[in-house]
C-alpha cells in the first residue's frame, strides 16, 4: 500500500467520523504530514504516533490567536483530532485567494513571534535542529558508501560544533520552518501563519536561516528583498554573525535529509538528494539551485 493510498483511506475514514463530504477534495502537499483540501476546510494528516503533537498544534493555534499573531483556526465545529490507524487528523479553515508573504512581512511576523513569552500551556519543546537526523543519513537506501561516510563525518563535525556554541541570552518561542510560504496573505491583507507543527522554544536563529541561505547560497531572492527582511525584524542580519556559516550548513544538511527521505519513492528526490550531496562536497559552485520537494 502506498503512502499516497494510505492517506486517502484515513482520510475517508476520519471524514465519516467527522460526517464531512467527501465529494470534494484533493492533494494539497504530500510531505511529512498529508494536507488535503475537502470544500472549504483543510485535513491535516500526522505521521504515526504524533497524537500529542497535533493535540499541540491545536493549542498552539489558540495561543498564537490570542496573542495577536493571525494564525490559521481550527474547525471547532468538528472533532479534534481524530485518529485513523495512529495518524491523527485535524480539521483547519482554508485560507482562500492568498498570496506567500513577502520577505519584509514574514519579517515583521518573525519579530512580533519572538518577543512573545513563552506559554505555560500549551508546553512548547525546546527545539532541536537535529532530530533523527543522522538516522536518516545513516539509513538512506539511495546512497553509495563514499556520500554516506561523509554525510555521517559531517553530521558529527556539525553536531560537535553547535553542541560547543555559548547558551544564548534569551530561548524564544519560534516557528521552526519560517519561510514565506508558511506565511500566507490572503485579499483580506492579514499574513496567517500556518504549519505549526514545528512551533517551540529555541534560539531565533533558526528563524532567520532559511531566508539568509536563499540569499547568501542560492541567490533566490534579491539583496533589496532581504535588506527588507532584515529591517522588518528589527535590524539583525544573521549574515553577520560569527555562527552564520555553522547555521548555514546545518540547515543545508537537514535538506538533504529531506530528499534523502523521500528518494526511496520519489526518482525527483533521488536525483535532487545526489544533486544535493554533491553541492555540499564542493563539487559544484554557488549559487546552487535546488528544486523544491
Amino acid at each position: 500500500m502506498t503512502a499516497a493510498t494510505s492517506s486517502e483511506e484515513i482520510l475517508a475514514k476520519a471524514a465519516q467520523r467527522a460526517d464531512l463530504d467527501l465529494n470534494e477534495h484533493e492533494v494539497i502537499r504530500e510531505g511529512s504530514h498529508a494536507i488535503y483540501r475537502v470544500g472549504d476546510i483543510v485535513a491535516r494528516i500526522g505521521r504515526p504516533g504524533s497524537l500529542k503533537a497535533a493535540e499541540r498544534e491545536l493549542r498552539v493555534s489558540q495561543w498564537l490567536n490570542s496573542s495577536g499573531i493571525p494564525t490559521v483556526e481550527t474547525v471547532s465545529e468538528l472533532p479534534q483530532p481524530i485518529v485513523v490507524d495512529d495518524r491523527p487528523v485535524t480539521w483547519w479553515h482554508l485560507i482562500p485567494n492568498h498570496r506567500p508573504a513577502t520577505p519584509a512581512e514574514l519579517g515583521a511576523m518573525l519579530r512580533a513571534l519572538h518577543s512573545l513569552t513563552p506559554p505555560t500551556d500549551p508546553d512548547l519543546p525546546k527545539y532541536d535542529p537535529f532530530g533523527d537526523l543522522r538516522e536518516r543519513l545513516a539509513t538512506a537506501g539511495t546512497v553509495d558508501l563514499d556520500d554516506r561516510m561523509w554525510l555521517l563525518t559531517r553530521y558529527d563535525e556539525l553536531r560537535r560544533q553547535y553542541d560547543t556554541l555559548p547558551g544564548p541570552l534569551r530561548l524564544s518561542v519560534i516557528h521552526g520552518d519560517a519561510w514565506q510560504g508558511n506565511l500566507l496573505v490572503p485579499q483580506s491583507g492579514v499574513a496567517t501563519v500556518l504549519d505549526l507543527d514545528k512551533v517551540s522554544v529555541g534560539r531565533s536563529e533558526w528563524d532567520l536561516i532559511q531566508l539568509a541561505v536563499d540569499y547568501t547560497d542560492f541567490a533566490r531572492i534579491p539583496e533589496t528583498d532581504y535588506l527588507s527582511f532584515v529591517n522588518a525584524y528589527g535590524g539583525q542580519d544573521i549574515t553577520g554573525s560569527s555562527d552564520f556559516r555553522l547555521f548555514a550548513d546545518i540547515q543545508e544538511l537537514r535538506w538533504v535529509g529531506f530528499s534523502l527521505e523521500r528518494a526511496a519513492a520519489n526518482a525527483v528526490a533521488a536525483q535532487q538528494a545526489k544533486h544535493r550531496i554533491a553541492c555540499l562536497r564542493g563539487h559544484l559552485p554557488k549559487p546552487w539551485e535546488w528544486k523544491a520537494l
